[in-house]
């Protein structure tokens, strides 16, 4: 039976799913049109990278199973060499720097849902993924951490009126651009400590 706090999952990839389906003993419940898993009062879609596949996984999430709110997790790059790796942040705001606002000219911007008590950064999403310092630097007057899902995990909450938290650790800086073999270290190395985050921290947060 849902509750108020019934929170849709919305997570790019199976490597960064992998601690909270354990973590939540989840059970598969089928792949098509997207892989998804349930446990407890949570239900996780395995939405593919990019902002279609996050937009349209959202939609799925919101349509099919009705969450009181949608939480993003995942992966991202920072714009700072100097930043730690893992460290995880509440998005306070999303930048579309590849999506142009027909008004203003300017880079789309939305802002999600936040909560008291967790560190604040401001998140670039496009499609295209950086694999040159150039264009982390180019970001880094917009945006402190970059993703491919976010802003559109977000955009498509809002249409269904949903709430939406969004939180990201770090898994590579500039210094790693274009090492794909490395970030994917990265990550497999880091998702456990984050998934913990979230489970022990972020999720008892938002039942209270």
């Amino acid at each position: 039976m849902k509750t108020q706090n019934f929170i849709g999952m919305i997570i790019a990839t199976k490597m960064e799913a992998e601690p909270f389906i354990e973590g939540l003993c989840m059970k598969e419940m089928g792949t098509l049109p997207f892989p998804v898993y349930m446990g407890g009062d949570a239900v996780m879609i395995i939405s593919g990278i990019g902002k279609v596949n996050a937009g349209t996984a959202t939609a799925y999430a919101c349509l099919k199973f009705d969450p009181a709110r949608i939480l993003n997790l995942g992966a991202a790059g920072s714009v700072n060499d100097s930043e730690e790796l893992g460290r995880a942040y509440n998005i306070e705001k999303t930048i579309e720097p590849d999506r142009i606002h027909l008004r203003t000219n300017s880079p789309y911007i939305q802002y999600p849902d936040t909560m008291d008590g967790f560190e604040k950064k401001i998140l670039a999403t496009q499609d295209k993924g950086i694999i040159d310092v150039r264009t982390f630097r180019e970001l880094a007057p917009l945006a402190d951490l970059v993703d491919m899902e976010g802003a559109s995990v977000l955009q498509a909450s809002r249409r269904f009126e949903k709430k939406c938290l969004i939180f990201k650790f770090v898994t590579d800086t500039p210094e790693h651009a274009g090492q794909g073999k490395i970030i994917l270290e990265h990550i497999k190395n880091l998702r456990r400590p984050f998934g913990d985050f979230i489970l022990n921290s972020v999720m008892p947060a938002i039942r209270d």
